[in-house]
């Protein structure tokens, strides 16, 4: 990997297994956007980035290599082989089919409270939908950030959220999980919920406190688990997940618990990947809709 500062903007070339549009077209985070062929804009981490993509080189404008260092590195899960974990998951045709159509793919390490609000506001919910609630959001309640010659809105802190009523939040359009939100925030500011705790625990034990939040089911609490806490053996099962086990591992119908079962022996520790191979070959490609 071969890092160069170019007029303010940071190029980084040499990079595997890494495609910007996998990445934030499978589903896992809901502040990016594609603004132009192989470019995206978002926020994250309280910071605003611009990054585009040729072959193995991005580019992350206006972006000081301590910001890569310190924020994005981490972010795009840039120090994890995927090439070792594919080469693990490809012992089926499936999973080599799924793998091969999403090989850049990696898993973004997010904030944990983004993560638990963004996938309360997700339940019942489509991609643009949440992606609008989410914004205004951070628009009426966030930190302003500055970014070449723009204002932009980081995502709302838990102590802003825990004094907000649903009136306040009226604004954000999210209907009845307006509720949900201002519940975790009171219980991640008393401690009733903690992310150290959380951290601290095995998988199963962070799942039940994480559904002591109300609105947090077992796929939200999974999906928490799996991009907010990192815990890689977790895999949320949605509508796309279950069609193309159902299809190509079950050939009929299947309730979630038979599938997350399944999942788990099958991938084990690393079912978080092969839930988003399989979940981005499912949707991009209709499986299991005809």
């Amino acid at each position: 990997m071969d890092i160069k500062y170019i007029n303010n903007n940071l190029q980084v070339s040499g990079l595997k297994d890494f495609n910007l549009k996998h990445i934030f077209d499978c589903g896992q985070c809901f502040r990016f956007n594609e603004t132009e062929e192989n470019t995206y804009f978002g926020i994250a981490k309280n910071k605003a980035l611009k990054i585009s993509q040729t072959g193995d080189t991005i580019i992350l404008f206006d972006t000081t290599e301590d910001d890569w260092n310190n924020v994005w590195f981490d972010f795009f899960d840039i120090g994890r082989d995927y090439g070792e974990i594919k080469q693990t998951l490809a012992n089926d045709s499936v999973m080599k089919t799924a793998i091969t159509y999403g090989e850049g793919i990696r898993i973004l390490n997010q904030d944990l409270w983004e993560a638990v609000v963004s996938f309360i506001i997700s339940a019942s919910n489509n991609i643009p939908r949440i992606k609008g609630i989410i914004e205004r959001f951070c628009t009426a309640y966030g930190e302003k950030i500055d970014y070449m010659g723009h204002t932009y809105y980081s995502f709302p802190s838990v102590e802003t959220v825990a004094d907000l009523s649903r009136e306040d939040l009226a604004v954000i359009r999210a209907g009845y999980r307006d509720k949900y939100i201002i519940d975790a925030a009171q219980k991640f500011r008393s401690k009733i919920i903690s992310e150290k705790t959380l951290r601290s625990l095995g998988t199963a034990q962070a799942k039940n406190e994480l559904m002591k939040i109300n609105g947090i089911g077992n796929k939200v609490s999974d999906c928490i688990l799996l991009f907010g806490l990192q815990r890689t053996d977790s895999f949320p099962v949605d509508v796309w997940i279950k069609r193309i086990m159902e299809y190509c591992y079950f050939d009929s119908e299947q309730n979630i618990e038979t599938v997350s079962d399944f999942a788990d022996k099958r991938f084990g520790s690393l079912g978080g990947f092969a839930q988003q191979y399989l979940f981005f070959y499912a949707r991009e490609n209709k499986i299991g809709t005809k």
